[in-house]
């Protein structure tokens, strides 16, 4: 197993920039392909950005494209989520996520392992 955990939200203002982190420990972290997800208060959780192992993109939400890139550094053993341009509603807890079954998902069940979230707010 794999464990993360979150790092670098806060309060910005809208238009703001934010840069997440995911540190991993454990199992070997290139052997892991990486997801983003959020989650607002009374709303489901839903796919932010995905990043394969080998660093190539995994894709990103319609909402966030353009305004937020995904990144890792094997060599650290982190994933990072650069957020530019932020709006009101980004404001969610955003969490890393690692699966070793898929290439890249979109789909959080196929996630298998969790980080504890980062709480990111944007206000107006």
């Amino acid at each position: 197993q794999v464990q993360l955990v979150e790092s670098g939200g806060g309060l910005v203002q809208a238009g703001g920039s934010l840069r997440l982190s995911c540190a991993a420990s454990g199992r070997t972290f290139s052997n892991y392909a990486m997801g983003w997800f959020r989650q607002a208060p009374g709303k489901e959780r839903e796919f932010v950005a995905a990043i394969r192992r080998s660093g190539g993109s995994g894709g990103y939400a319609d909402s966030v494209k353009d305004r937020f890139t995904v990144s890792r550094d094997n060599a650290k053993n982190t994933v990072y989520l650069q957020m530019n341009s932020l709006k009101p509603e980004d404001t969610a807890v955003y969490y890393c996520a690692a699966t070793a079954y898929a290439p890249y998902s979109r789909d959080y069940t196929q996630y298998t392992n969790w980080g504890q979230g980062t709480q990111v707010t944007v206000s107006s």
